[in-house]
């Protein structure tokens, strides 16, 4: 792994003019071996290649955000919206699209993608759609659901949308930061974008670091750097022990030189997701916190199929009463189980995806709550 970087997401304006790449860009993105740097990971050039297979295809740059432990999509739109706009229209032009959109909450945000599109001149224009602040807002599919003006909420899909989106039409849908990664990529070609990270995923990403650290923000770090690497960048306290890596969604990964990158977080079932890197404080119940955000989860779904409707709400009950000495972990497992894979889209699986990670790190915890007492303070 390349530790040094010569990049600058976050700079103030875009490194030069921007290249007209064309058809040239997917065959980069390729070489490059460019992935969504929304949580999924996947591959950019496939996208791209499936949408040019179509017509009239629809490129939309996602900057919903909605991890409440993120920051990484508003720092970067406010820092350097030029680059995430040289993204888009680097991609429209790729994939042949005649219709373009910014999804970004209203704020901050929209307001300087607003003012950065006054000063340009792209080849396709750009529409900005406001995301509503919700969790699941960021999904693809509810994406797509606002753009076409529909609530934003996720739906069972069974094509992909680089095959049919917006209106039917192929839609390439990219978070803001996958978009600027391949503005620079085509301004400085795959070869400089493989200098960094590791061989298998190569390039930055940004990363937002919160909890027990002196120095809360974005960094942005190659992939696959070691985790305490990156949380001494941030200041983080000697007694950080568990981290959670990937957000509400994530799992926990003792703080260590664990490599931030998919492969090197496979052992703890998670991978980087979208950043989110949140050192849990010493002081800080970690059965409480979990319940607080399973909690949260069941509240913000869709609410449209079973395992939202009815699973979700009862594994946010039962992780409140086992922090509370009143549950048994063996009841969690049964209800995760019933859940996972059943939704409509992966909320519920992320959610069964924290509870099991808090329920495997957390074993002695989980025993203390059992015979009534926590080892951060008294079970209330």
């Amino acid at each position: 792994m390349t530790t040094s970087i010569d990049t600058d997401l976050l700079g103030a304006t875009p490194p030069g003019p921007m290249p007209s790449r064309g058809g040239d860009l997917i065959a980069d993105l390729a070489a490059a071996g460019l992935t969504g740097r929304g949580g999924a990971g996947f591959p950019a050039w496939r996208k791209a290649t499936t949408a040019l297979s179509g017509c009239e295809a629809v490129v939309i740059a996602n900057g919903a955000e909605g991890e409440p432990l993120s920051r990484k999509d508003a720092t970067l739109l406010l820092r350097n919206p030029h680059l995430v706009l040289d993204g888009l229209a680097l991609t429209a032009e790729a994939v042949n699209a005649t219709r373009a959109y910014v999804y970004v909450p209203a704020g901050p945000g929209a307001d300087t993608i607003t003012a950065a599109l006054a000063q340009r001149r792209d080849r396709v224009s750009v529409a900005v759609v406001h995301a509503p602040d919700r969790f699941v807002a960021g999904e693809e599919s509810a994406v797509i659901a606002a753009v076409e003006g529909r609530d934003a909420l996720p739906r069972f899909r069974t094509r992909p949308a680089a095959m049919s989106g917006v209106d039917g039409r192929p839609t390439v849908v990219h978070n803001v930061e996958t978009l600027a990664h391949i503005a620079m990529i085509a301004r400085n070609g795959p070869s400089w974008f493989r200098r960094t990270g590791t061989q298998d995923e190569p390039g930055t990403f940004l990363a937002t670091v919160s909890g027990s650290v002196a120095m809360p923000g974005v960094y942005e770090a190659p992939v696959g750097i070691p985790l305490d690497d990156l949380l001494a960048m941030a200041g983080a306290a000697p007694s950080v022990r568990s981290v959670l890596v990937g957000g509400y969604h994530g799992v926990w990964v003792p703080a260590g030189p664990a490599p931030l990158s998919r492969a090197g977080l496979a052992p703890y079932g998670g991978s980087p997701g979208a950043g989110i890197v949140h050192a849990l404080p010493a002081g800080r119940c970690p059965l409480r916190f979990a319940a607080e955000t399973t909690r949260y989860l069941a509240e913000q779904s869709a609410g449209k199929c079973g395992p939202c409707l009815n699973g979700l709400p009862a594994i946010a009950a039962t992780m409140t009463a086992l922090a509370a000495g009143r549950a048994e972990a063996r009841r969690l497992d049964w209800l995760t189980g019933l859940v996972t894979g059943r939704g409509a889209c992966h909320h519920p699986d992320g959610t069964v995806r924290f509870v099991r990670s808090t329920l495997t790190t957390f074993t002695a915890e989980v025993d203390a709550h059992r015979h009534g007492h926590c080892t951060t303070g008294v079970i209330a």
